[in-house]
């Protein structure tokens, strides 16, 4: 800026200060008029759309090295922002080591979504760093990030120290059981972590059992997503078993996998005496259509359970899961 713009903002009124506020986007607001110069910070302070404005999105768009310079010049001097959503804008692991560095020393910010990022495992690496430091982050979503199974492990450490995170979305990012392995070994410890998102990866039955062996101690996580995990009906006998014994877990997502006619049952089994009210999974019957006609009313018994119809149950799943239900609600009643 020049020392002619400097000098306009000294002495311009407040109200034509405002009326400019007024047309510029948020991001300009946010990033890039903080610490021009003292009289404009204290404007800005008492102007009501900065007072009011506690969220930055940006989705596809490029976001070059000015921008996050300016990003990371509000996660310093912002005292409003909470949240930060940059969706699919080509932001790599050089991009978001600048933006965790400022996140490390943040005590504003409770929510990062950094959604189809490629930032691979040195940036997985990078928020693992900051999440062993920041003391206000609640959620993390890395969706698309590609960290792999060695982000999983770095950012599993990091959870072992951290006590503040509840949300960690880790989907469509590569990971495996080995991945699994790793973030169990955090689950063991950490006793703040509620969601869990491991949606789109390939974790199979290995990763479900090592999943298993954690939610039979874990008492903290509520939701656990392994929709698309390619996992089968062995991966479930081993959810369903620790099912029995979790009391904690209320929504779990099985989202088109591979589980089966005896999966189901398993799963129908566990209902019985456990806290699972919700279960994303999809049900193709294997049944005429005036069998679906006249047993309608099963299937409606189960849409407040089952997100989605659609995996491959035969017709007495329904009938048994029905029956755990009807368990479930007298127990409840």
């Amino acid at each position: 800026m020049t020392h002619q713009d400097s000098a306009s903002l000294l002495t311009l009124p407040v109200e034509l200060i405002h009326m400019i506020f007024d047309n510029l986007s948020d991001f300009t607001i946010i990033c890039s008029l903080r610490q021009v110069c003292t009289r404009l910070n204290t404007i800005m302070d008492a102007y009501p759309g900065y007072q009011e404005l506690d969220t930055l999105f940006l989705c596809n768009e490029v976001v070059g090295c000015d921008q996050i310079k300016h990003i990371v010049n509000a996660l310093r001097n912002n005292p409003t922002l909470t949240t930060i959503k940059l969706h699919n804008t080509a932001i790599g692991a050089v991009e978001v080591q600048h933006l965790t560095n400022a996140l490390k020393n943040n005590t504003t910010l409770t929510e990062f979504h950094l959604n189809e990022n490629h930032i691979g495992v040195d940036g997985g690496e990078h928020f693992a760093d900051a999440l062993r430091n920041n003391k206000t982050l609640l959620t993390l979503n890395l969706t698309g990030a590609g960290v792999g199974d060695e982000g999983a492990y770095l950012l599993a450490f990091a959870l072992q120290h951290n006590t503040t995170l509840t949300t960690l979305n880790l989907g469509s990012n590569d990971i495996h059981a080995e991945g699994v392995q790793h973030l169990v070994d955090a689950l063991r410890t950490n006793n703040t972590l509620t969601t869990l998102n491991l949606g789109y990866n390939d974790i199979n039955a290995e990763g479900a059992q090592y999943l298993a062996d954690a939610l039979r101690n874990n008492t903290t996580l509520t939701t656990l997503n392994l929709g698309y995990n390619e996992i089968n009906a062995e991966g479930v006998q081993y959810l369903s078993d620790a099912l029995r014994t979790n009391n904690t877990l209320t929504t779990l997502n099985l989202l088109d996998n591979h589980i089966g006619d005896l999966g189901a049952k398993y799963l129908a089994g566990a209902l019985q005496n456990n806290t699972v009210r919700f279960i994303s999974t999809i049900v193709f019957l294997v049944a005429t259509s005036d069998m679906l006609k006249n047993e309608k009313n099963i299937i409606l018994d189960l849409i407040p359970v089952l997100d989605y119809l659609n995996a491959y149950f035969d017709f007495e799943f329904f009938i048994s899961l029905r029956n755990s239900l009807d368990v479930k609600q007298k127990a409840i009643i």
